[in-house]
């Protein structure tokens, strides 16, 4: 199954993509279930109840021709991005690999959509792009006990791009993380949201596009910190809570790198995560 939200900003209607027994993937509405894909529906089993209603054929079909694919999450309560949890990343950033986690927050104001436009920071100089898998939470996490445990409270996966203005992130000796990454619409996520029992997030390649020309390309086995390891880290110092979302950090390949030029308002990045979808947004001045 794959989760997503179809419609105009502020309008999307929940989807879900699913095979049939003749193989062939077609769209249902789960407006029978949930007026959304949100936290509210995942903490409520809305997975299971999916997938009993798919098989039941309570779904009504429907035809995504035409619709915009907005971010296959409604707007969470949280986005905890992680830092430097590639040894590659970090090597190119000219840090060492963190013996624990780097955690920051981005606004939730910065999710979008898949396809949506990626607005240029005004007075931009260093903005940056960033393939990521991201973790979607599915019940509320707090202080679990190990990584095995807080793997239970993981719904699923989706694809991200954590744009960064790199000018704005790490000038200043005590860093400005979250500032970098604030800008409106530089959380892209999706197309779909896959169940976390559907696919082997530590075994997914991670892949991005400048204008087409490549730019990253890694596997998710080469996190430092993996999926539950990252949601058991996080929930020991604040509530994680269904909906919210983890990014889990990008590869080596950046343009902070030196190897590539930074964006520019016309390119067109894309970015894609084996099994979750493929993101394509053109930079907007």
């Amino acid at each position: 199954m794959k989760f997503l939200r179809l419609g105009e900003p502020g309008a999307e209607q929940p989807a879900v993509l699913a095979a049939g027994t003749d193989g062939v993937e077609r769209a249902y509405s789960l407006r029978p279930l949930t007026r959304d894909v949100d936290g509210a529906f995942l903490a409520d089993d809305g997975v299971a109840r999916a997938r009993a209603a798919l098989a039941a054929g309570a779904l009504p079909s429907l035809d995504p021709a035409g619709l915009r694919v907005g971010a296959p999450i409604a707007r969470p309560r949280s986005v905890v991005g992680i830092g430097l949890n590639y040894a590659s990343h970090a090597a190119e950033s000219g840090a060492e690999p963190p013996a624990v986690p780097v955690v920051f927050l981005k606004p939730t104001s910065t999710v979008a959509g898949p396809e949506d436009a990626a607005p240029y920071p005004p007075s931009s100089a260093k903005y940056d792009w960033e393939a990521e898998l991201a973790i979607v939470i599915g019940l509320d996490a707090h202080r679990t006990a190990s990584p095995g445990a807080a793997a239970a409270h993981i719904a699923g996966y989706t694809a991200a791009n954590d744009l960064s203005e790199r000018q704005w992130q790490l000038p200043g000796a005590a860093g400005q993380w979250t500032k970098g990454k604030s800008a409106p619409g530089s959380t892209p996520l999706g197309p779909w949201l896959v169940p976390a029992d559907e696919l082997d997030a530590g075994s997914l390649r991670v892949r991005s596009w400048v204008n087409g020309e490549p730019r990253q390309d890694a596997c998710t086995s080469d996190l430092i910190f993996a999926p539950a390891e990252l949601v058991h880290h996080c929930s020991q110092y604040m509530l994680l809570e269904a909906g919210d979302v983890i990014l889990t950090g990008t590869p080596a390949g950046v343009a902070l790198s030196g190897r590539f030029p930074y964006l520019s308002p016309g390119d067109t990045v894309e970015v894609e995560v084996e099994g979750l979808g493929r993101q394509r947004h053109v930079v907007a001045p």
